[in-house]
């Protein structure tokens, strides 16, 4: 299995370039499936495949596993996923905010592919920002902070696929200060690990995903 994986993240690199065109084809596909009326309901449900797919491609790209790695980026998902369970179920965390059917399977209110999301958010902000700042107490900062630029964007398109909503649509303060406390935690969890987070192909994903909400704020909010 370790030597397949290998061989698989070895071609992989090897046509990194074609690779990243997929994804910039992947992600421009899903904004005009979802912005056809007759393919909407179908691709507002393919959203957790695509996190699934955009997480596995990067852990292709990722440099060195071992199980220290494995279990970090586990402890992340859980973090993640145990925030949003209580977040979602107390409304003291982020807001008064219900999960729609957008992220597939819930456990406890709260879609399993959500962990997926936090890691794969915190992993990416991480390794771009690691490209132009070596001390790792500034990377972790600039990465909560990217990551709560980032959910200003998706705040407001989650709720037009299906993703969140939240009551009466309004976005609390608190949401975007619990994002940063909780990006800055993960994101600390992550580096003070030592792990290294050199990913070729995370700052695609990170920019075709935040390209992605974007164009859907504009597209989907036409009058």
């Amino acid at each position: 299995m370790q030597r397949q994986f290998e061989k698989i993240a070895a071609y992989l690199n090897l046509h990194f370039n074609k690779v990243a065109l997929f994804f910039v084809v992947f992600y421009g596909v899903g904004i005009l499936g979802l912005s056809l009326p007759a393919t909407y309901p179908i691709f507002t449900k393919l959203t957790p495949l695509a996190l699934l797919l955009s997480t596995v491609a990067m852990a292709f790209f990722h440099s060195s596993y071992s199980e220290k790695a494995l279990a970090v980026f586990g402890v992340i998902y859980l973090i993640g996923f145990g925030v949003e369970v209580i977040g979602v179920n107390t409304k003291l965390i982020f807001g008064p905010y219900t999960y729609g059917g957008g992220l597939g399977p819930k456990l406890l209110d709260t879609p399993l592919i959500i962990g997926v999301n936090w890691l794969l958010l915190v992993y990416a902000a991480n390794s771009v920002i690691e490209r132009f700042v070596a001390n790792r107490f500034l990377v972790i900062l600039l990465a909560g902070l990217v990551l709560v630029v980032y959910d200003l964007i998706l705040e407001q398109a989650a709720p037009l696929i299906e993703m969140w909503s939240w009551q009466n649509n309004e976005v609390p303060i608190q949401n975007y200060v619990a994002w940063l406390v909780l990006a800055i935690l993960l994101s600390g969890v992550l580096r003070l690990s030592g792990i290294p987070v050199k990913n070729r192909l995370a700052p695609v994903i990170l920019s075709c995903q935040t390209l992605f909400f974007i164009l859907l704020l504009f597209i989907l909010n036409r009058p």
